[in-house]
């Protein structure tokens, strides 16, 4: 169902809201570690072939997700109830708060892939007190409120791929962290869900 320009438009503007200021967040902490030599873009680095396609794949999805929003955003399309995108507009907007908190808890250990030859300290306070992986919760959350805002089939599937890939990569970073920190994270995973609530 393709809903009527006039119709959608407040909402239109809304899920361009909480897409803009995602990714304003993400590129901000991008360029603040830029200026001081932190190289925040770790997915390119020689790492083993398994670590480097879900990466890869990661990547793929989390990039190809954003014209399908925008697509979807730019046409109206959507096959939800209306009283879904006021819903999914918290949820998107919850999702970039959750995110912007992650990544001021995490300063300058925040990485975009697994660190090769970084050296980063293991956060385990703030937000991670609740959530081993906030940003990851906050992307989850951001793609999930535009679907409820535009849902239909191309976002959809780009919703599915993207949070599987981005789960995918929680799972190689757990491996990381363990061989990396070993008994301090260990213990932190005992205490911590993956992604929202304590033991």
């Amino acid at each position: 169902m393709q809903i009527p320009l006039e119709e959608h438009l407040p909402y239109r503007l809304l899920a361009l809201v909480a897409l803009v200021i995602f990714y304003i967040i993400y590129l901000l902490k991008m360029w603040a570690q830029k200026r001081q030599g932190i190289c925040t873009q770790q997915i390119d680095r020689q790492k083993e072939p398994s670590i480097h396609r879900v990466e890869i794949c990661m990547s793929i999805a989390t990039v190809g997700i954003i014209p399908a929003q925008l697509l979807s955003i730019a046409f109206g399309w959507s096959h939800l109830p209306d009283n879904a995108r006021f819903t999914g507009f918290c949820l998107g907007m919850l999702g970039d708060l959750i995110f912007l908190i992650s990544v001021l808890c995490m300063r300058n250990s925040w990485r975009v892939g697994i660190p090769d030859k970084d050296r980063t300290e293991l956060v385990t306070t703030g937000i991670y007190r609740f959530s081993r992986n906030p940003a990851f919760l906050g992307f989850d959350l951001q793609y999930l409120g535009v679907l409820l805002m535009f849902g239909n089939g191309l976002t959809a599937g780009f919703t599915v791929f993207a949070a599987v890939m981005l789960h995918l990569q929680i799972l190689q970073e757990e491996r990381y962290l363990t061989e990396t920190f070993g008994m301090p994270y260990l213990e932190y995973r005992k205490q911590v869900f993956r992604y929202l609530g304590r033991r």
